[in-house]
């Protein structure tokens, strides 16, 4: 071994920098290596599974909230841009909902017939597409909310704020820390 390895294998290496995402992802790494292809298959499947879970809850309760609106008082003194917007946030929050519990109702179908490939491939794209449908239809709730409360402007604001919240949160932050 050259003296450098020698030296580098001597000192502890230090983490106390990095956070713990990037461990477990060099952990991750590393498992990857001693997987079979099914094995990486299942896991790439049940980690998309428990990143779904946190979603389904709130997607499910926002659409919930959502069907309950017309049936309030206020509902009747909507404009005709308000309740366009209103059916609008319902018909995304709904394909939102469809989208990320889709995974699961993939998996039911295709139980035991050895589709695990394409299951991993099409949760991951109905999982991507039911994020970017959840954002825009809580924007839209941004929107309408910010609308009934102060004025159009105000409202313009606070639904493109939220837009650019949830792109920046949910898609620039990974393709940042990717490139580090």
């Amino acid at each position: 071994m050259s003296p450098e390895r020698n030296h580098a294998e001597s000192e502890p290496e230090d983490t106390s920098e990095r956070d713990s995402t990037t461990v477990e992802d060099e952990k991750s790494e590393a498992e990857k290596k001693d997987e079979t292809q099914h094995e990486q298959l299942t896991r790439n499947f049940n980690e998309l599974l428990q990143e779904l879970r946190v979603t389904q809850t709130g997607v499910q309760i926002l659409t919930g909230f959502l069907l309950t609106l017309p049936f309030t008082e206020r509902f009747a003194d909507l404009d005709n841009v308000q309740k366009f917007a209103y059916l609008a946030v319902l018909c995304g929050s709904v394909i939102a909902t469809g989208l990320i519990i889709g995974p699961v109702a993939f998996h039911r179908i295709l139980f035991r017939q050895g589709e695990r490939r394409w299951l991993v491939h099409a949760a991951n794209q109905a999982a991507r597409a039911g994020l970017l449908m959840l954002a825009l239809t809580t924007s839209g709730v941004v929107w309408l909310v910010f609308d009934l409360v102060t004025n159009r402007t105000a409202a313009n604001v606070a639904g493109s704020l939220a837009l650019i919240f949830f792109a920046g949160l949910w898609a620039g932050v990974p393709v940042i820390s990717r490139r580090r």
